[in-house]
């Protein structure tokens, strides 16, 4: 086949996490190439008229799109599904709502609880949600890859005014408008979907394990956890597939949980779904992933290979189940 790749194009100075796009789509092109695929790369930004030539110039009968950013702005990433629906392209991974929808980490919650699917409760100065002391941590509401996230995110606020003013504060670091979360102090896990002619396959869940981390620090997977490989945190932190038969109900849970996300953000290609399971058991969903990251040592990648899809594997399945979508 002749495929496109559609990445985000880092800037000059971009942090590790942008530089990210760019080796996803060197090794998905690898893979691809190896396969006997004839394959282009092409740099998404907000030329879009040059994008657009790009593509109509190359002609692809499918595009692998791994677009996460555009112009440094987790914001934006729903422009390149937006575009290749409006050149009716074929491409892989979620259409253009679901992306909208769950990158906004705000809106995503919304609509989870009016589903009934526990998510952490939150603060924003200009959102119906009700006050509640306690601890909390502060993301952004578009930005992901745990941008601007360190131990400083964490905070106990007895009062609304505590949240406001570090929000406030912390807008310019976390890129842009940003939430307090109550924090879920307990267990992390993720779970990875796959799209497949009959519904969506749960690939084996992952637990990141907090190794050494003293009472005083909040087990968070911070920025540094996830892309700084010469600090603690990068070190401390890392995943693992094997559980005792003491969390089999647990793990059902969060599948069932997971599918249910899948449903509800009408997600396809591939997912992961992010957890916090509180002392007592119950599951919170943190965010969903439409598109997660494709890096070697990513976790989706890792939750594939556990479950035996090899990384030239995952690539075929993922076109496959993109093609027959196309044909209904």
């Amino acid at each position: 086949m002749k495929i496109a790749i559609l990445y985000s194009a880092p800037a000059a100075n971009a942090r590790p996490d942008e530089e990210d796009g760019l080796l996803q789509a060197r090794l998905v092109s690898e893979s691809l190439v190896a396969m006997g695929h004839a394959v282009t790369l092409v740099p998404f930004g907000l030329d879009l008229e040059g994008v657009t030539g790009a593509l109509k110039s190359e002609a692809p009968e499918l595009v692998f799109n791994l677009v996460e950013a555009a112009d440094g702005s987790d914001r934006l990433i729903h422009l390149a599904p937006a575009l290749l629906d409006h050149l009716s392209v074929p491409y892989t991974g979620a259409q253009t709502e679901s992306i909208f929808l769950t990158g906004n980490k705000l809106l995503a919650k919304r609509l989870m609880k009016l589903k009934g699917i526990g998510t952490p409760h939150w603060f924003h100065a200009r959102d119906s949600e009700p006050f509640k002391p306690g601890k909390y941590i502060v993301k952004s509401i578009w930005e992901h890859a745990s941008r601007g996230i360190d131990q400083t995110s964490v905070i106990e606020a007895a009062s609304p005014r505590d949240l406001d003013e570090l929000l406030v504060a912390r807008r310019h670091k976390i890129g842009g408008d940003c939430f307090a979360e109550l924090f879920i102090a307990g267990r992390e896990f993720n779970i990875s979907l796959l799209g497949a002619p009959g519904g969506p396959l749960a690939l084996p869940a992952a637990e990141i394990e907090f190794i050494g981390y003293p009472a005083r620090r909040d087990r968070i997977v911070d920025y540094a956890a996830k892309w700084e490989p010469s600090s603690w945190e990068y070190g401390a932190t890392r995943r693992r597939f094997a559980f005792p038969r003491a969390d089999s109900n647990l793990l059902a849970e969060l599948r069932e949980i997971s599918l249910s996300c899948w449903r509800l953000f009408e997600l396809r290609g591939y997912a992961r779904v992010d957890f916090r399971v509180d002392p007592a058991g119950n599951p919170w969903v943190l965010e969903v992933n439409a598109n997660p990251c494709l890096g070697a040592d990513a976790g989706f990648v890792a939750a594939a290979a556990e479950g035996g899809l090899d990384f030239p594997t995952l690539l075929k399945v993922i076109i496959a189940e993109t093609l027959g979508r196309e044909q209904k």
